[in-house]
C-alpha cells in the first residue's frame, strides 16, 4: 500500500515531512501514527490504513509534493509470504595468489620542474564548532515571516493605544465564577470579554472590519474574530466564527478547545481562514505593552497585555485600580485615526461596564 502526501488545501502543494515515528523495517499496527508533515499553515499527521511492515521512501526534512509517496506498507499477510533470505553455504575456494605491490620512489624534481604552491590559506567566515547551529526554516516559520513582513511592507499600519480599568469584570469573575463553571463546566476567562466587544465595537465601526481589495473596499457583513494562539511550530491565529451568535459560555469552551489543540499542532487548515478582525494577547505572556502586527487582509488586530495593579484618579482620589493597556493596529489606508480610536475607546468603555454584555450564567 503507498502512504502519499494527501490533498491539504487547494493553496497547499507541497509539505515537509517533520517527523517519522516508525523505521523502515517497523511493524505498525492498523490505526498506529506514522509520521507528522508541515505545510506553510499547518501540521498533520498520517496513521497507517493497514497494518505491515513500513518501507520509507521519503526522508525527515524532505519537502514533497501533494501526491507522492512517501512510503509504503507492506501488509502483514504479505510480509508473512515473504521468505526470508537465505544466507549461501560457504563454498570451499582456494586462496587467492598473494600480490606483492613494489613501490618505486618517485624520481626526484628537475630543476626546471616547479614544485606545486602550497594551497591559499581557507577564509575564516565560519564559526568554530559547536557555537552555532544552523538549520533551515520550517515550511511554517517562513510563511510567519512571510506575513509578517508583509504587513509591514504592505500595508500603511499605524497603532492607536489606551488603557481599561477591569475593576468590574475582576470582580464579575470573582462573584459568579464558581456558578458559571459549575453550570457550563468551564472557568469564565478574560478573553470572552472582549471577545465580544470587539463584535459589537465591529458593528458599529465597519471600516474596521473591512479589508481592501486592490481598488476596492469590501464591508463584510460577518464578524469572524482570530484569536492568536502560541503553538511548538509558532504562531496560529484559528477563528471564532459568527462571535454575534455566541455566549460567554460557547466562546470560552472554543477557546479552551484551540489552546490544547494548538499544543499538539491539531488546529485545521479550515479554522485558519477568513477572520475578519484578530485579537492577541501578549498579556499572558507578562507584556506590558506592545504593538501587534496585522494579519493581511485584515484591517485591524487588538492586543491585550498584562493587568497590573496601578495607581489611578477616581473622583479626586488616587486609588488603586487592575488596569491593562490596549493596542490597536490599524491600516491607515482604510481606517482614519478618528475612527480608531473611538472603535478602541467603544472597546474600553465596555469592558469597564461589562455588565451590558450578558454573560447567561
Amino acid at each position: 500500500m503507498e502512504i502519499k502526501i494527501p490533498a491539504i488545501g487547494e493553496s497547499i502543494v507541497e509539505a515537509t515531512i517533520a517527523q517519522w515515528h516508525k523505521q523502515s523495517g517497523d511493524q505498525v499496527a492498523k490505526d498506529e501514527l506514522l509520521c507528522e508533515l508541515e505545510t506553510d499553515k499547518i501540521t498533520l499527521e498520517i496513521h497507517a490504513e493497514v497494518a505491515g511492515v513500513l518501507k520509507i521512501e521519503a526522508e525527515e526534512g524532505q519537502t514533497v509534493k501533494v501526491g507522492a509517496v512517501i512510503a509504503r506498507l507492506v501488509e502483514s499477510d504479505a510480509a508473512a509470504e515473504t521468505p526470508p533470505p537465505v544466507e549461501a553455504s560457504p563454498k570451499e575456494t582456494s586462496p587467492a595468489p598473494a600480490t606483492v605491490k613494489i613501490q618505486t620512489a618517485p624520481p626526484a624534481p628537475t630543476k626546471a620542474e616547479n614544485p606545486t604552491p602550497p594551497p591559499p590559506p581557507q577564509p575564516a567566515a565560519e564559526e568554530p564548532e559547536g557555537r552555532v547551529t544552523r538549520r533551515p526554516m520550517s515550511p511554517i516559520r517562513r510563511k510567519i515571516a512571510e506575513r509578517l513582513l508583509a504587513a509591514r511592507q504592505q500595508t500603511a499600519m499605524a497603532t492607536t493605544f489606551n488603557e481599561a480599568d477591569l475593576s468590574r469584570i475582576v470582580e464579575l469573575r470573582r462573584k459568579h465564577g464558581e456558578n458559571f463553571q459549575q453550570r457550563h463546566g468551564v472557568k469564565l476567562g478574560l478573553l470572552p470579554f472582549f471577545i465580544k466587544a470587539c463584535a459589537e465595537a465591529l458593528q458599529e465601526f465597519p471600516e474596521v472590519n473591512a479589508r481592501i481589495d486592490g481598488n476596492d473596499i469590501v464591508y463584510q457583513h460577518f464578524y469572524d474574530i482570530g484569536i492568536a494562539v502560541a503553538a511548538e511550530m509558532g504562531l496560529l491565529v484559528p477563528v471564532i466564527r459568527e462571535v454575534p451568535c455566541r455566549d460567554f459560555a460557547d466562546l470560552q469552551k472554543t477557546l479552551d478547545d484551540f489552546a490544547a489543540r494548538a499544543k499538539v499542532s491539531r488546529i485545521e487548515l479550515a479554522e485558519l481562514d477568513g477572520g475578519t478582525f484578530s485579537i492577541s494577547n501578549g498579556g499572558v505572556y507578562g507584556s506590558l505593552l506592545s504593538t501587534p502586527l496585522l494579519n493581511p487582509p485584515q484591517s485591524a488586530i487588538l492586543g491585550l497585555h498584562a493587568i497590573q495593579d496601578r495607581p489611578v484618579a477616581r473622583d479626586g482620589q488616587v486609588v488603586i485600580r487592575p488596569m491593562m493597556n490596549l493596542a490597536l493596529s490599524y491600516d491607515h489606508r482604510l481606517i482614519d485615526g478618528r475612527q480608531a480610536v473611538e472603535f478602541l475607546l467603544r472597546i474600553k468603555t465596555m469592558v469597564e461596564e461589562p455588565e451590558e454584555m450578558l454573560l447567561e450564567l
